[in-house]
């Protein structure tokens, strides 16, 4: 029994050896060699300026950040008055207001779910359930557009709809 121990721990160390002895090389030289297509420079990559320059940024856009976000922002705070507008006037008397706000609050709800597609089913990670989503959300408020717009012209409209719920 004593015998068996004995190899048994012989045998370990020299498996442990060899693999401690190659996974403990210095890291420059298996970086080395792991990237041989690329020169050692000794000190490290060379960078041109320092890190106290400042980045450069994108300039403006109209589709891309500073404009879309200036957008949003203004859109979400217009929501504010507008609501107490056209719950302080009657939706009956100022048809337009209404509008407005049905418009406004379609279009804040796409710009809000948009962002939440655009976050966590971006397409590069899924590349068939993110734009289909993209794409049933355009359809959605394309529909709800249609409907804002036919609730608001054939039926008594949005505020009046509120105003006989609050109530009710």
């Amino acid at each position: 029994m004593s015998s068996t121990l004995v190899a048994r721990s012989l045998v370990n160390r020299n498996i442990a050896s060899a693999v401690v002895g190659k996974s403990l090389r210095p890291l420059a030289v298996q970086v080395r060699k792991s990237h041989s297509d690329a020169a050692y420079v000794p000190g490290g990559p060379i960078y041109k300026g320092t890190v106290n320059d400042p980045t450069t940024f994108p300039p403006p856009s109209r589709i891309h950040g500073s404009y879309h976000w200036a957008f949003e922002r203004l859109l979400s705070a217009a929501l504010v008055p507008m609501t107490a507008a056209t719950f302080v006037t009657s939706g009956t008397n100022y048809p337009l207001l209404d509008g407005i706000l049905g418009i406004s609050l379609i279009v804040h709800s796409h710009i809000g779910f948009d962002c939440v597609l655009a976050d966590y089913l971006h397409k590069r990670k899924f590349p068939v359930l993110g734009p289909a989503s993209s794409w049933a959300l355009r359809a959605a408020t394309v529909g709800a557009l249609v409907g804002v717009y036919q609730f608001n012209t054939n039926d008594i409209g949005l505020t009046e709809l509120i105003a006989k719920v609050w109530t009710a």
